[in-house]
């Protein structure tokens, strides 16, 4: 017999749906007819699956273990994953945390979010820290899965944020839907701006080669609408160091915005010029784009979170970057 008292994480939803989430190969079938047989019960008593769950219920399984393993192998594997020491969370990459949410300093060269099966992103850090300080049990795991909500390019460095809890995720993920966060970046790109600008247009994705394009009309159905404004901090006759306010937030918006314009990241090889970022490549071993998510700023908030109103988080650029600024004069 297997007892789960259930959590803050997972209060709320309906006991189906919550049988469903821990043993995630199972039939729904399964859970009807453990439910109708009393194998599967709530609070000690018969339950039908549409009740809604509370902070502290009791539900119990009288299955086999080799039952629930069988039906959680999907959890079991990522569980043995996650025991596999690869990379994980430093100190110094954390720039707040709080019961709910956790703002991370993402380096350049990993994934937000894993792509496939095989690739690490963020989020297995983030799990791995979070299971070496106590915030999350293996357990946990089986019902819910702290995540990311926001996502930076493999190649970007800068500010991601995570809910540590559902209700942290679920305020995160409202926040930029609604695009109540303001999203701020740095970057260098080639030529010189002399004056801000708020740009806008229509971004085009071609999924063959995973890159976009940016025109004035839409160039098909499902074309999204883009704005980017920025500012010039400081310039010299090759390059530009500019502060960017990402308005909407689409897959390589500020690279290809930037670059449409004819000032493309130095360090792009999708977007860019490979004469202009092998010379930064020889000079100072740059191997990704020059591009920063530098500060995040919160809105007015109420309920859950809002602790957080009108707060403002800032995440250093990463010291290759620190290093082209001094060295090319743009500090």
């Amino acid at each position: 017999m297997r007892e789960i008292v259930i959590g803050e994480n997972e209060a709320g939803q309906r006991l189906d749906k919550f049988l469903a989430k821990y043993m995630k190969k199972a039939p729904k079938s399964f859970f009807y007819k453990m439910l109708r047989k009393k194998n599967i019960v709530l609070n000690g008593k018969k339950a039908s699956g549409n009740e809604k769950l509370a902070i502290g219920d009791q539900v119990r399984l009288f299955l086999a273990e080799e039952t629930i393993r069988g039906f959680s192998e999907a959890e079991e594997l990522m569980e043995k994953k996650l025991s596999q020491k690869k990379g994980t969370l430093e100190k110094s990459q954390i720039i707040y945390e709080d019961k709910d949410i956790l703002l991370i300093n993402k380096p350049a060269g990993i994934l937000s979010q894993r792509a496939d099966t095989k690739e690490e992103s963020l989020v297995e850090w983030i799990l791995r820290y979070l299971l070496s300080t106590g915030a999350l049990s293996k357990e946990d795991l089986r019902t819910f899965r702290p995540s990311v909500c926001n996502r930076l390019d493999r190649n970007t460095s800068g500010l991601i944020a995570a809910g540590k809890s559902l209700a942290g995720l679920q305020v995160l993920s409202r926040l930029f839907k609604e695009r109540d966060l303001k999203k701020y970046y740095r970057c260098i790109v080639s030529g010189k701006i002399g004056t801000g600008d708020h740009i806008k247009g229509y971004l085009s994705k071609d999924e063959r080669t995973n890159k976009v394009t940016i025109s004035e009309r839409p160039l098909k159905e499902g074309d999204a609408w883009i704005e980017t404004s920025y500012r010039p901090l400081s310039m010299t006759d090759g390059a530009t160091y500019l502060e960017v306010h990402l308005i909407t937030g689409r897959p390589h918006q500020i690279r290809a915005h930037l670059a449409s314009i004819g000032h493309p990241l130095i360090g792009d090889y999708k977007y860019g010029s490979r004469k202009v970022n092998e010379e930064y490549r020889r000079k100072y071993g740059l191997d990704s784009q020059l591009l920063h998510a530098c500060r995040l700023e919160f809105p007015q908030m109420e309920g859950r979170l809002d602790h957080l109103s009108k707060q403002i988080f800032e995440a250093p650029i990463p010291p290759v970057f620190e290093k082209i600024l001094k060295e090319e004069g743009l500090a």
